[in-house]
């Protein structure tokens, strides 16, 4: 079974990837970790504008892939198979594509608890991945129930 990771880098990243770890060792899972990062901005004249734009988003996605890079060795240091994977693209979409790209059986992702509002403004990635997902999502709660 494969396993995907969605990665942000936010306060959840630790708790998506200890129970991402607990179900690759359950189900002796490959693991892909994912990070979607920004499309680059979809404005006319970005391409030939200021250097120093295009020099800092890719000063950010080389950090990041630096970063993803980092969890998935610390997996395969644990004796799991993890592939660590930086993707541009709108979140969800780009998740659910890699998710039937890699037959995935488990989509683990975290949730941040910005409430209706937010989700109805802005909508979420978990919501999204729930709706539209053709295997398994957990979703991790940004709050332990005895947090509240």
């Amino acid at each position: 079974m494969n396993i995907i990771a969605a990665i942000d880098f936010s306060d959840m990243t630790p708790v998506v990837l200890a129970e991402t770890e607990r179900f690759a060792r359950a189900f002796s899972a490959r693991v892909y970790l994912i990070h979607v990062a920004e499309p680059e901005p979809a404005f006319v004249g970005f391409e030939a504008g200021p250097p120093v734009v295009r020099d800092q988003m890719a000063d950010t996605y080389q950090h990041e892939h630096r970063r993803i890079q980092e969890k998935a060795e610390g997996f395969r240091q644990s004796g799991l198979e993890a592939t660590a994977l930086l993707i541009q693209g709108p979140t969800v979409r780009t998740l659910l594509d890699e998710a039937k790209r890699l037959d995935a059986g488990l989509i683990v992702a975290g949730s941040h608890g910005h409430g209706a509002v937010y989700s109805i403004l802005v909508g979420s990635v978990s919501e999204g991945l729930i709706r539209h997902a053709s295997c398994p999502v957990l979703v991790v709660p940004a709050k332990k129930a005895d947090d509240e």
